[in-house]
């Protein structure tokens, strides 16, 4: 019975998509295995598990594969009734939920072309995520008209929107120190700010928090790949 509900992840520590999935199992409280893949040389078994797609993550449930992160999320919030519901019961909060949570993905793309480009094309990407997060910090305050819930009351309502807001933008400050461009900062974006250090606050988020330095590290050489492949 152990085996059929042994939960496993397939991914790679650099892919938001990944973190989102496990922060969900953290902060729902499940045990899990967790496979680092090399997506330069992807495994036999990833190939097997992703066959359309070829990317991760990949969970794997009672032997059988759930890929896409938002899906997987999903899976997870309806297969385990432990820990917080990540999905609201209310349709139209749910339906919110999943519009910014997907809308953070626009928000998160313009970042990776803002660190992948220099002058006039960097200026262009700047311009354009600076404006999705405006928009990304005007829905967070509709859907908290009393500001950001505190560490006690997010423990028991964390939700995918959340998650993807801590995997995908909660690195900021690495960007910001790779960069030297102020995106998201407390006077701009105090939302989206509290936000992350409120989550980041959360024991099941810190254990799994990557070291600063190494997010740096790894960004750093992620734009250097890029301008020199841009360059040849």
């Amino acid at each position: 019975m152990a085996e059929q509900n042994k939960v496993i992840l397939y991914g790679t520590w650099t892919r938001p998509y990944v973190k989102r999935v496990e922060l969900a199992l953290k902060v729902k409280g499940i045990p899990y295995e967790y496979v680092e893949e090399d997506l330069r040389n992807k495994s036999p078994m990833l190939l097997k598990l992703n066959p359309i797609h070829k990317k991760v993550p990949v969970l794997v449930h009672n032997g059988k594969a759930i890929t896409e992160s938002l899906v997987i999320i999903e899976y997870i919030d309806e297969t385990w009734k432990t820990g917080p519901r990540l999905l609201p019961q209310d349709p139209y909060k749910r339906s919110q939920i999943r519009f910014w949570a997907s809308y953070i993905q626009q928000v998160f793309e313009a970042l990776v072309m803002v660190l992948k480009t220099i002058g006039e094309a960097q200026e262009k990407a700047i311009k354009e995520v600076s404006e999705k997060v405006k928009l990304l910090e005007a829905g967070l305050k509709g859907l908290f008209p009393d500001g950001i819930p505190s560490v006690d009351e997010y423990s028991k309502n964390v939700t995918l929107l959340d998650l993807v807001i801590l995997a995908n933008l909660g690195g900021y400050e690495a960007q910001e120190e790779v960069l030297g461009v102020k995106i998201i900062d407390s006077e701009k974006t105090p939302l989206i700010v509290s936000c992350i250090t409120a989550l980041i606050d959360l024991p099941a988020v810190k254990e799994s928090r990557m070291p600063h330095e190494k997010v740096v590290a790894f960004l750093k050489f992620f734009r250097e790949n890029a301008l020199n492949s841009a360059a040849a």
